[in-house]
């Protein structure tokens, strides 16, 4: 009978718990995360029942009393308001202590699924103990040794790669990336980090087979006649395998490897934690847009993910260069044959620019003048095709052997740049080249979000003082160039719009791939001597081409026509309503929806605020008065004041919680 009556006894605070939940709730009125919430209630519940137990019931026979009786007790009236009190109170603490919520987060669904949170927690921590685990097995020891042995680079940097290659994803791609960065890496490293864009362990034989016979949207056999079993190379995300069409031409087969998007998918999440971290942290890395670019690379990541958007990318791409009179060749793409994780494109018999010394020596290739096509080939994607190739490093750049013509590979990242950005950087470069501060602010300023006009003097200034600074002076690095122009944008609290900051970083990408096919060439004065030609065949391209001329003229007279026409009409409309007073300007607070409601929100706040402390001046005003009354009554004010006080409570944390809310959802 014992038992019984606690089972009940529990199965009651149950249901008061589930009460208080829901309450809570509503009281706190902001979007409130399901699992703190739980473990909130949960403690309020355990904490009073504890202390109310402890304090009354056990002095009790509650036990042989009903229900009824129990909850019209004035002491289980104050144990659930201090535990509807307490669970608001306990959730506002968590949300103190929790870190800041990113929006848009790598894995939406985390924010919807408590159980795919969990999972995905615990295997983002598995991720990074393995990642640990190898840094110690692979780096740390060759890294006391190189401290003790200077003269030995060669250990720390084998311990670098293979630290980088076993721990797979997203660390080899940075790898690759860091190989082709010579200013900051001394040639022993460089050496070892460019065995990652080629190195990595091959997928197995019956991994192969399983991915072309369940991905390729025809029959294998009546596509292909004959697959290389022996992959051509093997990347991060994916490797090649050399085959032939039944109409005999060879072509590449590009498989993604089955583990890839649940590792990159971890890898991306701790990218994504320690940028918010430091940008919480660090002014300068919050300076530098760190947590925005943590999401742009992983957008970035995701595109190369899926075979279907680089397809799409080398058909774009290849439309784009067509004509190009650079021979920049695009390998042909076979949509019909491809798929989410399977590509077959053409197979390009070339190697890449880093290793093509025996291709350049057999055609006589000029190195600066190949250099030179390549860099005015990425200008003319950049400035008039608008569609670019986003990742240019020697892996990515091949030279055909038969031609001796450079070939561009891998289409995984593809920027693009609207017209308005796009002339925002043909000024951009003709400022460089003229050394016009004014020319280059023009340019600035369409390739910026939000700029204030009003401070161009200053802006100008500041530019003009990075122009000196380049003066007389040839081979300048582009990164310290475009890093000067990034520290005067950032300077102003402005920043690039991400497609241009893409375009920027690309460049920059792309000079140390010019100087590993000639460590002479000088990108800074190429650069100009493009921007250059480009303004004077702007200026003689009216009498070069006349006819194309007449024609465009046309074209833009032909949409601006309508408009002409509809000019008297909109004229004299104007002139009548100023006549009949019926024209005003103004512009109110309200008038912009964003601000109307923010406005509307911070006065709710205001009156929210202004009521819990009117209530907790009065209740308190009330509690001391009652102390000098020994009337009867006097229990009355006593139970007035503390509802008054209780309801305060209730109101402040309100506002806490959702101050705190709204406060991570724009960070």
């Amino acid at each position: 009978m014992m038992i019984f009556t606690y089972v009940e006894w529990f199965i009651q605070i149950g249901i008061v718990g589930f009460i208080v939940y829901f309450v809570t709730g509503r009281l706190m009125g902001a979007q409130v995360n399901f699992i703190r919430k739980v473990i909130s209630v949960a403690a309020s519940v355990i904490l009073t029942s504890v202390v109310y137990w402890y304090t009354y019931l056990r002095f009790t026979n509650f036990s042989d009393e009903s229900t009824l009786h129990i909850a019209m007790d004035p002491s289980a009236l104050l144990w659930v308001g201090c535990m509807l009190l307490l669970s608001m109170l306990f959730y506002l603490i968590s949300e103190l202590v929790d870190p800041l919520q990113l929006n848009g987060s790598v894995d939406n669904t985390q924010q919807k699924s408590w159980w795919r949170r969990i999972r995905n927690h615990w295997r983002h921590q598995k991720r990074l103990r393995y990642i640990l685990k190898m840094a110690v097995t692979n780096g740390l020891s060759r890294t006391i040794k190189y401290a003790r042995q200077p003269e030995s680079q060669r250990e720390l940097a084998i311990g670098l790669r293979d630290t980088l290659e076993k721990s797979g994803g997203m660390f080899i791609k940075f790898g690759q990336v860091l190989s082709t960065r010579k200013e900051l890496f001394s040639p022993v490293f460089i050496d070892e980090l460019e065995k990652l864009q080629h190195n990595v362990d091959p997928l197995a034989p019956e991994k192969v087979h399983h991915i072309l016979y369940n991905e390729l949207p025809y029959d294998v056999s009546t596509v292909f006649s004959y697959i290389d079993p022996t992959p051509l190379a093997a990347a991060s995300i994916g490797q090649v395998h050399k085959a032939v069409l039944h109409n005999g031409e060879r072509v590449i087969i590009k498989l993604l490897r089955p583990e890839v998007k649940e590792v990159l998918r971890d890898d991306l999440g701790l990218l994504v934690d320690f940028s918010t971290w430091l940008t919480s942290k660090s002014a300068w890395a919050e300076s530098l847009s760190f947590r925005e670019l943590a999401h742009g690379f992983a957008e970035t990541i995701r595109e190369e993910m899926d075979f279907s958007l680089e397809v799409r990318n080398m058909m774009q791409m290849g439309k784009s260069l067509e004509n190009n009179i650079y021979h920049i060749h695009v390998p042909k793409v076979y949509p019909q044959y491809s798929a989410h994780n399977i590509l077959v494109m053409e197979y390009i018999d070339g190697e890449s620019v880093s290793d093509a010394a025996n291709i350049f020596s057999a055609h006589g290739t000029n190195r600066k003048d190949f250099a030179r096509d390549i860099l005015y080939s990425f200008f003319e994607q950049l400035l008039f095709a608008g569609v670019f190739h986003a990742d240019p490093h020697p892996g990515n750049i091949h030279v055909e052997r038969a031609s001796g013509e450079p070939v561009l590979l891998d289409f995984g990242s593809v920027g693009r740049l609207a017209v308005q950005q796009q002339e925002g950087l043909k000024l951009f470069f003709m400022g460089v080249q003229q050394e016009d501060a004014d020319i280059l602010f023009d340019g600035i300023v369409l390739l910026v979000d939000d700029i204030d006009i009003t401070k161009r003097e200053k802006m100008e200034q500041s530019i003009s003082q990075v122009l000196m600074r380049i003066s007389y002076l040839d081979n300048i690095p582009a990164e310290e160039l475009v890093g000067m122009i990034f520290e005067v944008v950032r300077h102003y609290g402005l920043k690039f719009r991400s497609s241009v900051a893409a375009a920027l970083r690309s460049l920059v990408t792309l000079e140390g791939t010019l100087h590993v096919i000639d460590p002479t060439f000088d990108f800074f004065d190429e650069a100009k001597a493009f921007s250059a030609e480009y303004m004077r065949a702007s200026i003689t391209k009216p009498f070069r081409e006349p006819m194309e001329t007449k024609k465009r003229l046309e074209e833009e007279f032909s949409t601006l026509l309508p408009q002409l026409r509809k000019l008297p009409r909109r004229l004299d409309r104007l002139v009548q309503l100023v006549e009949a007073g019926k024209v005003t300007l103004h512009h109110d607070l309200f008038s912009d929806p964003t601000s109307a409601n923010f406005v509307r929100m911070l006065f709710s706040r205001i009156i929210l605020l202004a009521v819990g402390v009117t209530f907790g001046i009065i209740s308190v005003a009330l509690l001391a008065i009652a102390q000098f009354i020994d009337e009867m009554y006097a229990v009355y004010l006593n139970t007035a004041s503390y509802m008054g006080l209780f309801l305060c409570a209730i109101l402040l944390v309100r506002v806490s919680v959702q101050a705190l809310r709204d406060e991570k959802d724009t960070k």
